[in-house]
């Protein structure tokens, strides 16, 4: 072990870095979901279980769809930064965890299930980032 590592291990790198490398996977998961999503509500309007009118907002499920697709796509994005250990991709993963649990939020009435499932990850995402977020840079 270099002198380098010894270092940074006194610095504060912990094993609890492999948070951050879920928190990034799970985020590039989370996009892929989102950007399926999107696409389904796109192009199968019958799929869900209300019709736009029962959703929180009152907008087409086209909008909707663009909408998940577009953050899904950002998702992908910040993941993949955060795999990297790019403090701005975290800073960004936060936002864009929090952006989809409130996406799910509203959209519950159409995919109750799902969006619950999707909102529970968004926060252990959350809870990685802004614990954990640190200790990715140093332990490289």
């Amino acid at each position: 072990m270099s002198h380098t590592q010894t270092m940074r291990d006194s610095e504060g790198a912990t094993g609890w870095t492999g948070w951050i490398a879920f928190g990034g996977i799970m985020l590039v998961l989370l996009g892929l979901f989102h950007a399926v999503e999107g696409l389904v509500a796109v192009f199968d309007k019958s799929y869900y279980l209300v019709a736009p009118s029962g959703l929180v907002v009152n907008v087409s499920y086209a909008a909707w769809g663009w909408l998940h697709f577009g953050l899904g796509v950002l998702a992908v994005l910040t993941g993949i930064g955060m795999l990297t250990g790019n403090r701005v991709a975290q800073a960004a993963g936060v936002v864009i965890a929090a952006l989809s649990a409130i996406v799910h939020l509203a959209f519950i009435a159409a995919y109750p299930a799902w969006s619950l499932i999707i909102i529970v990850v968004d926060v252990i995402v959350i809870y990685a980032i802004m614990v954990h977020g640190r200790e990715m840079k140093l332990s490289e």
